[in-house]
């Protein structure tokens, strides 16, 4: 049986942090070693590690909140260093079935069976009115038919994908070793797309469709500047908008120039409608989204 170590970050969510450690730890096919990174909470929630979880969990409890990207770079290369076979990622608000990781574990076994070594595998991952959310993006690449490659695995829910977000991924110890951490320099928003699409830049990762979860979002839906109201969150976006530069420049999934043309326009369209600060956040991270050129860390840096 392949070892698996799971990673969950949390900050300041204590109670969603308990009810996805009790989902994790009813699961049929058991984790070997669990990984809670504290991204610095102030809410209790060392102490109530210590008391309810001390046997069970290692915590990784950091001075100050180093980000979503921070967190998760610090996070896997932690559960690399157990030598574990897989990391299997998550936020705090994800709750799992007691068959999720089996059903992941299922899906590599199935495509490692027609010689497929996929770079992950992602959780289904439905809100708590049961709508798709966090749904990644169809790896669309031909055959050598020349027809979409993307339905051949159908008959075992499974999915070809090339960008997903860290709601229950299962790594391959060799992704990490090949490819490195989540770039610990984007701090929030983005840094779990850059990761996906990075490792999937030769071959997919795969939605393994009848493994489940819910994600509790704060908020439902993707970020979203224009309709976005609180004051914590709004500036995070010169972080969002940062990072969807840099990746437009790095990876040519689309027109930087496009991109870059239509923040702009938003910017102008925010300012226009009294919204300052906002536009202040979308052109400054627009901006230095053109000339950031964050470092990815290997895995076995120490």
């Amino acid at each position: 049986m392949p070892t698996v170590c799971a990673v969950i970050l949390t900050y300041n969510r204590c109670d969603l942090l308990i009810k996805c450690l009790d989902s994790i730890d009813r699961q049929t096919r058991p984790c070997d070693k669990i990984i809670v990174v504290d991204n610095a909470s102030t809410d209790g929630t060392r102490d109530v590690l210590g008391q309810e979880w001390e046997s069970r969990v290692t915590v990784v409890a950091l001075k100050e909140n180093v980000g979503a990207a921070g967190g998760f770079n610090i996070g896997m290369r932690c559960a690399y260093r157990t030598g574990s076979e897989f990391v299997w990622v998550m936020d705090d608000d994800v709750f799992t079935e007691p068959d999720t990781l089996e059903r992941l574990l299922a899906g590599d076994t199935r495509l490692k069976a027609h010689g497929i070594q996929a770079p992950f595998l992602v959780s289904n991952a439905l809100s708590p009115t049961g709508l798709s959310t966090n749904t990644p993006d169809i790896d669309l690449r031909p055959n050598s038919l020349a027809y979409g490659a993307w339905p051949v695995f159908l008959r075992y829910s499974l999915v070809p994908v090339w960008r997903s977000t860290f709601v229950s991924i299962l790594l391959p110890r060799s992704t990490l070793s090949r490819f490195g951490l989540p770039i610990a320099d984007m701090f929030m928003w983005g840094e779990d797309m850059e990761y996906t699409t990075r490792i999937t830049e030769e071959s997919p990762g795969y939605l393994v469709g009848d493994s489940h979860v819910v994600h509790v979002r704060v908020l439902a839906g993707a970020p979203n500047i224009e309709t976005e109201s609180d004051a914590r969150r709004i500036s995070c976006f010169y972080h969002h908008k940062r990072n969807q530069m840099y990746m437009f420049r790095r990876f040519k999934k689309g027109s930087p120039v496009r991109h870059f043309a239509h923040q702009i326009r938003l910017a102008l369209k925010l300012a226009g409608t009294g919204r300052f600060r906002k536009a202040a956040l979308v052109a400054a991270g627009t901006l230095h989204g053109l000339v950031f050129d964050p470092r990815i860390e290997s895995a076995d840096e120490i």
